[in-house]
């Protein structure tokens, strides 16, 4: 059995671990020999559509510059689903401050972190309706609505300083999601500007400082099977994902029918696609599989932030005919979790075709 020594800071991952591997009727994985080692090098490593945004996060930039940079993202939103942004205003020196606030709170005792209440009790670790290995997340996270982060109730124990350093990424975050959707919405022939001259309110609509998310993630070394999870593969059920991963890496993403493993950049952040975006856009844009392989040597950082409406804001379409009947985000949300408590995953998208796939989704 693989040794780990869990401090009084860890989530009993590897007590779910071994409690799923039991009841899959498995031995104990073995660590991966020189075979395992070549076949898991065969995994491509990719750079990501690398995009520079300065001419949108900035005044300075012209008419021509601002239509070749969202011209690009489109392409890899449309080829992807994943691109990287750089000069897109969120500092290095303010990422790096949010990385030593992380380790500080993920370093507070397991109970305290389960159980304290801290930032309205957002805590999560692991996968709580897993009933097999391949269900299970090797990670814990923070997932704080924006709208709890600066309230008088939001507990930050004794981590005073976390709350401003929050505050600024997610207020960074936001504008640089705002920037890059209202840039992809208007590829598609959108004029989010008439339309909030109009009283329709900003794009996407129902989004607003109230209603998006930031997590905050941490991936322990794990000891176990070489393949084991970080995050299982998913789809994100946003408009727009932002996110900062250190240098470790771990993040891969289904490109072509296969696993692509995504190269990290010091001074890059990672835009996707989530599924509302691509209903919105009648399917041009893709909300594409992604996961987090866990590391046997090093712990992992990311922070994410997620561009949500109003669970009750309709999702819409940026034109007919749309391949999807209308719906809301709340009532996704709930199907989301429907299914994952019935099946043990998400459906999604499919299951709001307004023609419904003959066979089902798989």
């Amino acid at each position: 059995m693989p040794a780990f020594a869990e401090s009084a800071a860890e989530p009993p991952l590897a007590d779910s671990y071994l409690a799923l591997l039991r009841r899959d009727g498995g031995g104990i994985a073995p660590s991966p020999g020189p075979e395992g080692l070549a076949a898991a090098a065969v995994l491509e490593e990719r750079e990501l559509p690398m995009i520079d945004v300065k001419c949108l996060t900035s005044s300075g930039g012209r008419g021509a510059e601002r239509e070749a940079c969202a011209d690009a993202m489109a392409r890899a939103a449309e080829e992807w689903g994943f691109f990287q942004v750089i000069n897109h205003g969120v500092s290095r020196g303010l990422l790096e401050e949010m990385r030593r606030e992380q380790a500080r709170l993920f370093r507070l005792p397991f109970e305290t972190k389960a159980k304290g209440g801290l930032l309205n009790g957002s805590y999560r670790w692991g996968t709580p309706t897993a009933t097999s290995l391949r269900h299970l997340s090797w990670s814990e996270a923070f997932h704080v609505p924006l709208a709890t982060i600066s309230g008088k109730d939001c507990d930050y124990g004794e981590l005073a300083s976390l709350r401003g350093v929050m505050q600024e990424v997610a207020d960074a975050m936001s504008r640089l999601a705002r920037t890059v959707a209202v840039a992809l919405a208007g590829r598609l022939g959108h004029d989010t500007a008439a339309e909030a001259a109009d009283g329709g309110g900003a794009f996407p609509a129902g989004c607003d400082e109230t209603t998006c998310f930031l997590r905050l993630n941490r991936y322990p070394a794990c000891p176990f099977a070489a393949d084991t999870f970080g995050l299982v593969p998913h789809m994100d059920s946003d408009f727009l994902t932002v996110l900062c991963q250190d240098h470790v890496g771990g993040l891969q993403l289904m490109k072509g029918s296969r696993w692509v493993a995504v190269k990290p950049h010091p001074d890059a952040l990672i835009v996707n696609i989530g599924d509302l975006f691509q209903a919105w856009s009648n399917d041009r844009y893709k909300s594409v599989e992604h996961k987090v392989v866990a590391n046997a040597r090093a712990e992992r950082f990311s922070v994410a932030y997620l561009l949500c409406p109003s669970y009750d804001a309709p999702v819409g379409s940026c034109g007919e005919p749309s391949p999807y009947r209308d719906f809301t985000f709340g009532e996704y949300r709930r199907r989301v979790q429907e299914d994952v408590k019935r099946t043990g995953k998400k459906i999604g998208l499919p299951n709001f075709l307004k023609q419904p796939l003959i066979d089902g989704p798989e």
